[in-house]
């Protein structure tokens, strides 16, 4: 066997093709730039220099692999730019895999993704048609749709507990009653490493998030109390957040988009059947350690 990796030097694939490397699998990554990934490479993971918008380089990173594990997204960018790099990427590495014979696929998705929010934000269309061409490719496959990944070194978590340990008053966006199920970014790389030959896992999307769910204003007062800390919380409408959001998302670091705004506002983002836990029966990591771990 031998898995190439795209998206690999982001916030959750470098745990993804470490936790292959640890079950013994060859591993090729696709990279835009070698020299960011030292990493991997010291991990015995072979670099391939290409970009999902380019078909020639896909055809050559998968030239010789059995299985893909695809992570390529943006959170950031026009809807031509969705189009482009996560629809037509994911299109153009399919049918390089097609070519290729691989056999499985695993394509990366979002909870929160579905034909009733594909219009909602192009992040859920995108991930929408990234599923879509995934399941009637004729490739067995594997789907994930993760919900919040959290980590000590990327994602949102490092942010939240920094808004808690420093501000007295935090600040949640709308009622902070929608639910969430955030799940560890080991956690989620153990589900892929081994949804690439797992059985019961062919041709099935599975939702994935931690053993805890809870609201917005639960996560914000849990951070607190791992924390030591007393903390108020004050709802902003989601309409203000919105327009704050216009004048910022653009600038380096901006903590939200108005997209990610309207995704909050589309509702729970919580598994709603626990087959992936019955299938991989991998032990998750609380809520409560994931604060303590980031912290």
């Amino acid at each position: 066997m031998k898995v190439l990796v795209t998206g690999g030097t982001g916030f959750i694939g470098p745990k993804v093709v470490h936790a292959l490397r640890a079950q013994g699998r060859e591993v090729r990554a696709l990279v835009r730039h070698p020299e960011r990934a030292t990493q991997l490479a010291a991990w015995g993971a072979e670099l391939v220099r290409g970009d999902v918008t380019d078909p020639a380089s896909l055809r050559a990173a998968v030239d010789g692999c059995t299985h893909i594990v695809h992570l390529v997204a943006i959170l950031k960018g026009s809807p031509s730019d969705f189009h482009r790099v996560m629809t037509q990427g994911t299109a153009q590495l399919i049918a390089a895999a097609k070519d290729a014979r691989v056999e499985r696929f695993v394509l990366m998705s979002a909870l929160g993704t579905s034909e009733t929010t594909k219009d909602t934000v192009p992040y859920f269309g995108a991930k929408w048609a990234m599923e879509q061409e995934t399941a009637r490719s004729g490739l067995e496959y594997t789907i994930f749709r993760p919900s919040f990944v959290f980590g000590r070194d990327g994602g949102a978590l490092p942010l939240f507990i920094k808004q808690v340990r420093y501000s007295p008053v935090v600040t949640v966006i709308g009622s902070g009653l929608q639910r969430i199920q955030p799940i560890w970014v080991e956690d989620v790389a153990e589900y892929f490493s081994r949804g690439v030959d797992h059985p019961q896992a062919a041709n099935r999307t599975f939702e994935i998030g931690g053993p805890d769910v809870v609201t917005w204003n639960e996560l914000y007062l849990k951070i607190a109390k791992v924390l030591g800390k007393r903390r108020k919380l004050v709802h902003i409408p989601t309409a203000l957040a919105r327009t704050g959001a216009k004048l910022t998302q653009w600038a380096p670091g901006a903590p939200l988009t108005t997209d990610q705004i309207a995704m909050i506002e589309a509702g729970d983002n919580a598994a709603s059947r626990s087959d992936a836990v019955d299938t991989f029966q991998l032990p998750l990591v609380s809520l409560e350690e994931q604060i303590r771990r980031s912290a």
